[in-house]
């Protein structure tokens, strides 16, 4: 009698071979600080981390967060003590001092969490952060930033690797689906809580969530717009090498800090490049300005972009501003950009 075949719609569980290949670009690392809230996603990562840093890989350090939003939450992360006291992992609990925001909850209380799992990574020496961000997760932002008309940076999602608070921030887990951590808890005995404000439709993320089974019946599922957000984020890092290189092969000068390049001539690239490249140019003339920051709108740059791309082909002069700078075409198509001098704005050619 044939050994029954396995349920294809039945999640299987993360392996320890799977996790020891998603896991390898951190083994570089001198300790890590892993956020664990106590939901399914991070429960499954500090197991599959704590069997993993086991064999002697870097140390590790679990950090749970507080927001002081719900009544539970101090019981929730004394839950993940205990879970890591059983793991024989060391145990941090932080908590969000001060009043909380009446708007803008969720933003704001993100924003808190990576303040304090940064500073517990430099207080403890340890050399990156480790969250449990999903494919589900993944696609969640895909979808959000589609709505809110990002470019392509945008586009490409999260990343495998990034920097917050000046901290390294890795999320090996970005190509699993949620329900795979959900099986590898369910597997190992591991208890999570489910937090209420997961189904709380007043949050975008949340509606958005809500339609990613949908979504996934038509064939557009998580896994598909991972793949998409990967596709893109190439696509976004050769165009930006191919601005920085058409950039740098037109004349160009900085005379007693007034930059200057010959637009007209970068014209000859697509469209595509000479937007880019006016961001490159912008951003290189803000370096070292303590007062840049605020990222300028990608539309913004668009419609400037494409207002001097018009006026360098037909010959005639024209001035605009944009990210602090006053922008000078001239008829010979050398464009000039000059502060603007207290009115200072940061600018990235990728920001939406």
């Amino acid at each position: 009698m044939s050994a029954a075949l396995a349920d294809p719609s039945k999640p299987e569980p993360l392996t320890a071979a799977e996790a020891a290949v998603l896991f390898r670009p951190l083994s570089g690392e001198n300790a890590l600080v892993v956020g664990v809230s106590g939901g399914p996603d991070s429960v499954a990562l500090l197991a599959l981390l704590a069997e993993w840093t086991g064999q002697g890989r870097p140390r590790l350090l679990a950090v749970t967060v507080d927001h002081g939003l719900r009544p539970e939450a101090a019981q929730e992360a004394a839950m993940v003590g205990e879970l890591c006291t059983r793991l024989g992992i060391e145990h941090h609990t932080r908590r969000w001092q001060g009043p909380k925001p009446q708007a803008g909850v969720q933003e704001k209380a993100r924003g808190a969490r990576y303040a304090l799992l940064a500073e517990e990574a430099r207080g403890s020496g340890a050399s990156a952060i480790i969250t449990a961000h999903t494919a589900d997760d993944q696609a969640e932002t895909l979808l959000m930033r589609m709505a809110a008309g990002s470019g392509l940076a945008g586009l490409a999602g999260m990343a495998p690797r990034s920097a917050v608070n000046g901290v390294v921030l890795a999320r090996p887990l970005l190509g699993i689906e949620k329900r795979r951590l959900v099986a590898t808890c369910d597997a190992r005995g591991f208890p999570f809580v489910r937090d209420p404000s997961n189904d709380d439709p007043r949050f975008t993320r949340i509606r958005w969530r809500g339609l990613l089974p949908v979504l996934a019946e038509e064939g557009l599922t998580a896994p598909r717009l991972g793949q998409l957000g990967h596709r893109l984020a190439r696509a976004d890092e050769a165009l930006d090498r191919l601005a920085a290189r058409a950039l740098a092969s037109v004349p160009a000068g900085d005379d007693s800090g007034t930059r200057w390049f010959d637009f007209a001539r970068l014209c000859g690239e697509p469209e595509e490049i000479v937007i880019r490249s006016l961001g490159l140019a912008l951003a290189a003339a803000q370096d070292g300005d303590a007062q840049a920051g605020v990222p300028l709108r990608l539309a913004r740059l668009e419609d400037c972009a494409q207002a001097l791309i018009a006026a360098a082909r037909e010959g005639r002069a024209l001035r605009r501003t944009l990210g602090g700078f006053r922008l000078s075409l001239a008829g010979n198509g050398v464009l000039t950009l000059m502060r603007e001098g207290e009115r200072r704005r940061g600018v990235h050619p990728a920001t939406v």
